[in-house]
Parts: structure tokens; sequence; C-alpha cells
């Protein structure tokens, strides 16, 4: 199997989640307790206790560190049958021994922090290397990960406050004055990712200051759509093989569909995060050079954003979520810059994380556009429809 098609694979992991929740299930449910990943899957053991959030982040980690997608770790048969993951196979019990022992060497070594994890011996093997390889050794090294700059001591002489990068940042845009100006917008284009096998399907967008965001994906068999109504988000599919129930995101995840809502109107940015930072070695992102800024979530979690040094637009953000055995990545470029209204808009976003990729292209977005209240309620569970 090549790496390509793992990557393919391994990017349906949420959809396990999508295949085997009953719509009956989540309608009887409490409408604010998030859905607890051992009372919808079976023959959960060492990831107990975890939200179904928690739990699919957890299990695009192992997936991420290991280079592995859900078939290598469950049985054949649960690609056509999702009733199968459930199944005991040999790597699922290896991976349960795993998670306890390195919870045993962080409790031990480390007071309990998440130091040693998948990753730190498998770095995207099956197995872990007990051999020195010459040619790493001695080969020319990878390119720096800008992802990985951490805040030098010192700091580079002359560096720049994270205020003043972020001043910068606002006036690339347009100037706090026009960014005010814009209220809402009402924005089209295309979709392409996991969910539609990379092929180009419709999006349409809806946004509203200070921090709502509904996106709706055309899928051939109906619409997934994820909404933040600024305080809670949700997401919701009947394009799915099985419909998705309305799913209350929570953790990292709520914390990122916030983020997506409030730096529709960057205006607020400096609000959106505390304890900025800044202070980072030289870094460049595809050769441009860039200022790094660091905040911290309401998770307690750092978010990086990085801004071009010459045109001070921001180029990408990184933030990360917590899973019990290990942080999980999701970056988000930005690219294709274009003034709607006197603001710099990007109209090209690339998002990567640890269970796939997606990119969304604008083709069009209309400025202070009304917007029903109703694109931001939550909506009733979807029913299944014979197919």
């Amino acid at each position: 199997m090549t790496l390509g098609s793992r990557r393919a694979i391994l990017a349906a992991l949420p959809f396990v989640y999508l295949l085997s929740i009953t719509p009956a299930k989540s309608q009887t449910a409490p409408e604010q307790k998030p859905q607890m990943a051992d009372e919808i899957f079976k023959n959960v053991q060492v990831l107990r206790g975890l939200t179904v959030n928690e739990f699919m982040g957890t299990m695009g980690f192992i997936s991420a560190s290991l280079s592995m997608n859900c078939i290598d770790c469950h049985v054949t048969a649960s690609a056509s049958d999702v009733a199968r993951f459930a199944d005991d196979t040999p790597l699922k019990q290896t991976a349960r021994k795993m998670i306890l022992m390195v919870k045993t060497i962080n409790a031990a070594n480390f007071g309990g922090k998440r130091t040693v994890t998948c990753y730190s011996c498998h770095r995207g093997a099956d197995r872990p290397k007990a051999i020195p390889s010459l040619a790493d050794q001695y080969g020319t090294p990878p390119p720096e990960d800008p992802n990985e700059a951490e805040i030098a001591t010192p700091p580079p002489a002359g560096a720049p406050s994270a205020g003043q990068i972020l001043d910068k940042y606002i006036q690339a845009l347009g100037g706090p004055q026009r960014l005010a100006g814009v209220t809402s917008f009402v924005a089209k284009g295309t979709y392409q990712g996991f969910d539609t096998s990379d092929e180009k399907v419709p999006v349409e967008i809806f946004a509203k200051a200070p921090a709502q965001r509904t996106t709706v994906v055309h899928l051939p068999e109906g619409d997934s759509v994820r909404t933040c109504d600024g305080r809670t988000a949700w997401m919701t599919s009947t394009g799915t093989l099985l419909p998705l129930p309305v799913l209350e995101l929570s953790g990292g995840d709520l914390d990122g569909a916030r983020l997506d809502a409030l730096l529709s109107f960057p205006a607020q940015i400096k609000q959106a995060f505390r304890d900025w930072l800044t202070g980072f070695p030289d870094t460049a992102i595809d050769e441009n050079p860039v200022d790094i800024v660091q905040g911290t979530d309401a998770q307690n979690m750092p978010v990086k954003l990085y801004f071009d040094r010459k045109s001070g637009l921001l180029l990408r953000l990184v933030r990360y979520s917590a899973t019990p055995i290990g942080v999980n990545p999701t970056q988000i470029d930005y690219a294709d810059y274009r003034e709607v209204a006197g603001v710099k808009v990007p109209f090209r976003w690339t998002v990567t994380w640890t269970d796939g990729r997606s990119l969304t292209e604008l083709s069009t977005l209309q400025p202070n556009q009304p917007i029903d209240a109703s694109k931001f309620a939550k909506p009733n569970p979807p029913r299944a429809t014979p197919r």
C-alpha cells in the first residue's frame, strides 16, 4: 500500500463515527452534553471516558504517528461493515499495550506530562527503529519545518513585538476603520477534500461579526454543514453514507471552529488569544521570510501565526488540540488575497490536519449582506433516507 492510499483512508477516520451512530441516539442524548465515545463505539478498553471528538482525535494521532490507516489496525471487512471496527486484532491489542506503556513512562519520569508519545519512537513508521541510520546521519538533512520554530533565548536583536506585528497585519488588510465596516459576508466557491474524494464541489460560507460562521459543502448526496454561532459549534450532514446527526463540537474542535469564525473578521485578532509572545528565530515559508507570533487559546494550547514579513499578511496559522496520548496540529495556509470593499481577503486556504487535507477556493465574496439568523441556528438531526 502506498503512502498516498494510506492517507486517503486515514482521512476517512471521522466518518467511522458518522456511520456508526444512529439518529435515534443523538435525539435522546442531552443537548449540551458531549457524546462519549464508549457510549457510541463498542469494545473501547483503554480510552474510556473520552468524548467522540477526543476519541477520534486520538485515532488520528495514532494513525499519523505510524502512517497507518483505519484498516491497518482494524479488520479489512470494516471498510464495508462498520460494526466490524469493534473486532479485536493483534495490532489493536498491541496498541492498547503501547498506550499503557507510554502512560507509565510519562507518569514515572515526567510527572504525567505527555513528553513521550507514539510519534517519539515511530516517527511515521509502523515499527520503531532500533539501529541508527548512517544515511540519515551523513545524508542531506531535510529542510526545517516552520511549524517547529520555537522562541529563541535570547530573542533576536531588534525583533518586533507581538503588538507591532499584529498592527502591521491589520494595516495590511486595509486598516481598522475599513475592517470595522465589514460586518458580514456571503461567499461561494469550491471545496475539495477527503469527504469529496478530492473532487471539487460547491461550497457556500455565511459569516457575521463578531464570530458567527456557517460553511455548507454541497456533496452529491446532500449537504455537509459546519456552524459556529459565536458560543457553541456543531456539524451535521445528509451527504454521507448514513446521515450525521447534529454533533456538538467540544475541546480543541470547538476552539478551532470559534477561531475560524472570529478570523472571518480579523479586527478582533488581538482579543482572540492571551499571553502573546514573539522572538522566534528567522523562519521562512516557501522561501518567504515570516514574522511569527504565538498566543494561547482557551484550552491553554499555543496558536502560532505566520505573517509575511514584507506584506504583513497572514500566510499560516497552526493551532493544536490535546488528546490523551499527544497533541494534534492543524495547519491553515492562506493565499490569493483580493481586495473587497477596501479590505484584503484570502480567496484560497488549505487546511491540513492528521486526518486529511482540504482546499477551499472562493469565486465570489459579497460583503455586508443581510443573513437570516436561521443560517446560524442549530438544525434538527437529519433523518435517514432510502438509498
